[in-house]
């Protein structure tokens, strides 16, 4: 299948979550706005666009507003592949979104597939489906997020620093973890990796599930004896985080959560995956995310909605180690010098960042995709062709595109970059 009639033009969902970049300072606003002329409100929140086919956003095409993306794949099962469609039941396994954070998302992580059955069938009026979550965030803009436990040194160090967490650890619980993990923290001897991770587990237990006004008394110490220090703290530092945590969730336990998680700070380009159970708060930035199609999410911290502190502490991995190591390195897609292939390991989605520009790298050629695919454009203008028909690029242009269509992405002149995300699956 190589032609038009299985690339559609879509017109996607916006979400207005209270955590949100503000008007036109949003991504998200600026991509609904570049395309469809739409009329952005400067008080509101922009929070996630939604591309793809989940019932809480369904996309629908651009100049069909009552035909949706999935009517079209559910007629025309080809566009996923057969090996898809049998699968995933005639529908995309992914969801495709861009996120703008102006304040921190919950302190959560995401259930495996069995955990997540599990939850659906208990709770299904919290846990709506019982898929797993594993989702990747590539950073549009400089891009923060908490994610993956510290390595263990660096706990250790807080421990003393911040006398505040060891009170809400209790000297006991902080005691024996500086014991047993003290000289052993870079230790690959599996055994002492376990030791290690039960104690991890304690100190993260106690933390969590201390009572709300004693957390409440710790955050307040805590914050009163940072504000206190004339030296205002840099962006970015343990000491604004915690600071800035607090003026976004004042007393919340999710703010300790900075001393014990990896702080991580995305460039534009540079990619983090959350593979099941393990722990993760976006902070602040404009990302492209995809996930397996599923809401499920356990959260703890640094929320108004409800936590399940009990699930997450027993769900984790407690994997720790450094922030570097929470990075997904891309490699070029098919030896290309335009495209960033990032292949997280999971089969239901990767994702393909290709940045052109017209001096010296122009077009950049896709050969069919054996599998369904969603293209947005984040910056620049150009075209896509397809069969010598072209349709015009620019930022905010979202394509669906059949399984094994090839097409073309080139830029126009006098653009200084086009640059695009493609999300796609393709059974390994």
């Amino acid at each position: 299948m190589s032609s038009m009639s299985s690339v559609y033009r879509l017109k996607c969902a916006v979400q207005h979550y209270e955590w949100g970049k503000i008007g036109i300072e949003s991504k998200v606003a600026q991509f609904i706005k570049g395309v469809d002329n739409f009329q952005i409100e400067d008080n509101k929140p922009y929070a996630e666009l939604w591309m793809g086919t989940h019932p809480n956003g369904p996309s629908i095409l651009s100049n069909q507003s009552a035909t949706s993306l999935k009517e079209i794949i559910k007629s025309n099962p080809e566009y996923l592949t057969q090996g898809i469609a049998k699968l995933y039941n005639d529908d995309l396994p992914f969801l495709f979104k861009v996120l703008s954070v102006q304040k921190a998302l919950s302190i959560q992580a995401h259930p495996n597939k069995k955990l997540g059955k599990e939850l659906f069938e208990k709770f299904p009026k919290i846990y709506k489906d019982p898929n797993h979550k594993p989702e990747m965030a590539v950073a549009i803009t400089n891009f923060e997020a908490l994610c993956g436990f510290r390595p263990l040194e660096e706990i250790i160090s807080f421990l003393s620093e911040y006398p505040e967490f060891r009170e809400l650890v209790g000297n006991e619980v902080s005691s024996r973890f500086i014991q047993i993990v003290s000289g052993k923290e870079d230790s690959k001897d599996s055994e002492v990796i376990e030791l290690n991770k039960v104690a991890l587990r304690e100190l993260f237990t106690n933390v969590m599930t201390a009572d709300t006004n004693f957390v409440i008394s710790k955050v307040k110490k805590l914050i009163s004896r940072l504000s206190s220090n004339k030296n205002i703290p840099l962006v970015g530092s343990t000491q604004e985080l915690l600071i800035r945590l607090n003026n976004q969730f004042p007393g919340d336990v999710g703010i300790f959560c900075v001393l014990i998680l990896n702080y991580i700070k995305l460039e534009p380009g540079q990619a983090i995956f959350l593979g099941a159970n393990e722990p993760h708060a976006y902070l602040s930035g404009d990302c492209v995310e995809c996930m397996a199609a599923s809401d499920n999410v356990v959260r703890a911290g640094l929320t108004p909605k409800f936590k399940d502190v009990s699930v997450l502490v027993n769900m984790l991995t407690y994997k720790y180690g450094s922030a570097k190591s929470q990075i997904l390195k891309p490699t070029p897609y098919n030896n290309s010098k335009n495209s960033l292939l990032y292949d997280p390991p999971i089969e239901e989605f990767s994702v393909i960042l290709t940045r052109l520009n017209p001096q010296n790298n122009k077009r950049e050629v896709f050969e069919g995709i054996a599998g369904p695919s969603i293209l947005i454009v984040t910056e620049g203008k150009g075209s896509l062709l397809i069969d010598n028909k072209s349709k015009n690029l620019e930022p905010g242009s979202i394509f669906f595109i059949g399984s094994k269509t090839s097409f073309v992405i080139e830029a126009a002149e006098g653009c200084q970059q086009l640059i695009s995300y493609c999300a796609f699956s393709s059974l390994k």
